[in-house]
């Protein structure tokens, strides 16, 4: 077991806060305000709401701090070496379809690097969470990526472009030479929570291109502290500027890169 930093006691808090606004809204889709931001790209009123929570709660606990929201962008604070990078509502096609499986998503950046993560599924009660150098967790249990060094016994974890997003054909591409080497591919909707089933072992590794920060910054952390290993499509250290990810253990990363070139 161990016990939370401050830091991450002022993320988590202000996470269940958000949480409690989603819960009460999730299932009461003829009662949800949604509008479009781009073709098949949804935000509703809960997301709104719950960003507001997050910021409000985040500025009073840490003041000055930055802020990169998904829905109201860059806030600059007065203090600069510090930002809260949030996504309210990571996975809303599946809140708005009553599928409970979303989250909500805080990482703190400091002078340029991630140093705390949250993830938390208000439906299951999984706070993940992280800290630079002090490993990963979901609630009080430690996490260790999966030990899987085949590509035939990893189950994978992506996301599949949709209308207006992504590319399609590079997918399938990227699919038709995985696919067909592993055990299994699995399409969950909320990348932050894929991210985080890497870090806790769950899925063996997760690939995805064209994701936003506030859809990574989180898992990129758990799953270093965790033991893994996470870099762009390319191998790079980019993450965050690409907005593509492969993540995995040491030994199914290097698999899973190559098979990435080899659809290219």
């Amino acid at each position: 077991m161990s016990t939370q930093s401050a830091l991450l006691k002022v993320m988590s808090d202000a996470a269940r806060k958000a949480a409690r606004g989603l819960n009460r809204d999730f299932g009461e889709l003829s009662e949800l305000q949604v509008s479009r931001k781009a073709p098949a790209d949804f935000v509703s009123a809960a997301d709104t709401k719950a960003e507001q929570t997050l910021f409000e709660a985040l500025e009073k606990a840490r003041p000055g701090y930055s802020f990169l929201g998904e829905e109201r962008g860059l806030i600059e604070g007065t203090d600069k070496t510090h930002t809260w990078i949030v996504d309210p509502l990571d996975g809303t096609t599946n809140f708005l379809h009553a599928i409970p499986h979303f989250a909500i998503n805080i990482a703190l950046q400091r002078e340029g690097a991630i140093v705390a993560a949250v993830t938390y599924n208000p439906i299951t009660n999984e706070l993940f969470w992280a800290e630079k150098g002090k490993g990963c967790f979901v609630n009080d249990k430690r996490l260790r990526v999966a030990g899987r060094k085949h590509l035939d016994e990893a189950v994978l974890g992506t996301g599949i472009p949709f209308l207006g997003h992504g590319q399609h054909a590079r997918f399938l591409k990227e699919l038709h030479q995985i696919s067909q080497r592993v055990a299994g591919v699995r399409r969950f909707g909320a990348a932050s929570l894929d991210l985080a089933y890497v870090a806790a072992g769950r899925l063996d590794g997760f690939w995805e291109r064209d994701l936003k920060p506030w859809d990574m910054a989180a898992g990129l952390l758990m799953i270093t502290e965790a033991g893994g290993k996470v870099t762009d499509c390319d191998g790079e250290d980019r993450v965050l500027e690409t907005g593509h990810v492969c993540a995995a253990n040491l030994d199914l990363h290097a698999l899973l890169l190559e098979k990435l070139k080899a659809a290219a």
